[in-house]
């Protein structure tokens, strides 16, 4: 199982994120038992991102709703930031 940080910037993306759209939140917290079972879990699509953000991972919450996070060591995770795919990128 992993252990989930939210970064502080993370915090404040998820808060302005599900004001705008408030049925994310289960969605959110469904893909989010399924991260920490198994953050490379086929549904999540579970990805490393490339330039700038080389040390950064994304996962799929929704048709437009990415997370990315990093890998603080092998048990434990950070969440950055939750938004469309041009937000977070």
């Amino acid at each position: 199982m992993i252990n989930i940080i939210w970064d502080n910037g993370f915090k404040r993306s998820y808060k302005k994120r599900i004001q705008q759209f408030p049925k994310l939140s289960k969605k959110f917290q469904a893909t989010i038992k399924i991260f920490e079972e198994n953050p490379f879990h086929s549904k999540l699509r579970t990805h490393k991102l490339s330039g700038e953000l080389d040390d950064v991972w994304s996962f799929y919450v929704d048709y437009d709703c990415r997370v990315t996070f990093q890998f603080v060591d092998s048990h434990t995770v950070l969440l950055i930031d939750i938004g469309s795919h041009d937000e977070v990128y």
